[in-house]
């Protein structure tokens, strides 16, 4: 635990995000942490706490974490930003205190600690990413102990540089590879969906005790996960813990026995062979649908989209609660809308972002009760 302060003692914190993603994680940020969120955008939302603890590793939307060292929205694009980087480096931050608090809310590393340096520059700026670094480089010296040896992998302890147009970031990670990654995912498939942009979708879905939640393309099962990992250890009003069923297939075998090898450690024993366009399920027997359908490239044509959409989308539609809740990540809205001018849901939510190299959007529709 780090000592306790006060939270205008304690630095801020920020979260690298899926460009898109930033208000989903500003919510998941202040309902599970009661943070509040100062500013996001570019894939970055920065974030006060009352306290510093290892409950910032269980965020679920965020790709990494960080301790706050300095920030700019004012660039110049030009190489005099690499003065400004070195002073602010040297200068706006309190590095002895950062490491402390690092210390206190990350695992102790074993044998002599080490570090690592990471710039990342997005858009065309006046000089180079190496520039960067070694701007920050030089801001750093004689900022760590003398001792500690550097290590391109597995660091106790990385500061990160990153900039993007006109904005600059600097800080210490808090969080590691697993925070991304996950250590559920035995199988990979490729094009399966991030975690973390299922764990959005997943919040978006709004589960409650004694649902059933269907995943009806579920590929490596990465959503069904999600949604389990969401419910566990939730109480309802009574005290008891959330009871849910979670139900999943997919048209391809290989993607059935991943996400079944995947599940297995979670109980979750209902993953079937099936296609999305005739679900083997009752009429009105599923209270919210998570999904991510192919997109255009993972078909052999572009123009099997709409038929499919609009085939399993009724099919959907069909299984669904009234009232129910569906969210769904596509790359093609206008087949999605398309499809679901057939079934009637309303939509209550969109998010646009960029997935997989292209431009995605998740998007929330309710079922209109009967």
């Amino acid at each position: 635990m780090a000592s306790r302060r006060t939270t205008s003692e304690l630095p801020a914190c920020y979260a690298m995000v899926h460009d898109g993603l930033e208000q989903i994680t500003g919510e998941e940020i202040a309902d599970t942490l009661g943070g509040a969120v100062k500013r996001s955008g570019s894939g970055i939302v920065v974030f006060r706490v009352a306290d510093l603890t290892r409950d910032l590793l269980h965020l679920r939307t965020t790709e990494d974490v960080f301790l706050y060292g300095w920030g700019t929205d004012e660039l110049s694009y030009r190489a005099k930003d690499l003065d400004t980087i070195e002073r602010w480096t040297a200068r706006s931050v309190d590095w002895d205190l950062l490491l402390k608090l690092h210390h206190a809310v990350t695992p102790k590393p074993r044998g002599k600690p080490t570090y690592h340096f990471v710039t990342q520059m997005i858009g065309p700026h006046g000089y180079r990413r190496v520039d960067a670094k070694d701007a920050m480089v030089r801001g750093l010296k004689g900022k760590l102990p003398a001792s500690w040896k550097y290590a391109d992998d597995n660091a106790s302890v990385e500061i990160w540089l990153t900039i993007h147009g006109a904005m600059a970031i600097c800080g210490m990670r808090l969080s590691d590879k697993t925070m991304r990654h996950r250590t559920y995912k035995h199988e990979h498939l490729p094009a399966s969906i991030r975690p973390t942009v299922a764990a959005a979708m997943v919040r978006l879905a709004e589960l409650k005790p004694n649902q059933t939640v269907l995943d009806p393309m579920c590929g490596a099962g990465t959503l069904l996960a999600e949604a389990f990992l969401y419910a566990k250890g939730r109480r309802a009003s009574d005290g008891s813990f959330w009871q849910m069923q979670f139900v999943g297939g997919d048209i391809d075998a290989s993607h059935v026995r991943a996400a079944q090898a995947n599940l297995r450690q979670f109980h979750i024993s209902d993953v079937r062979d099936w296609d999305a366009r005739e679900l083997p399920l009752d009429d009105a027997s599923v209270d919210r649908i998570v999904s991510n359908p192919p997109f255009g490239k993972q078909l052999s044509t572009p123009e099997e989209i709409v038929p499919l959409y609009r085939e399993s989308i009724a099919e959907m539609g069909r299984v669904l609660k009234p009232g129910g809740r569906v969210v769904l990540i596509v790359a093609d809205m206008p087949a999605l809308r398309a499809a679901v001018e057939h079934v009637g849901w309303k939509q209550v939510r969109q998010a646009n972002l960029r997935m997989l190299g292209q431009r995605a959007t998740i998007v929330v529709y309710q079922s209109v009760k009967r």
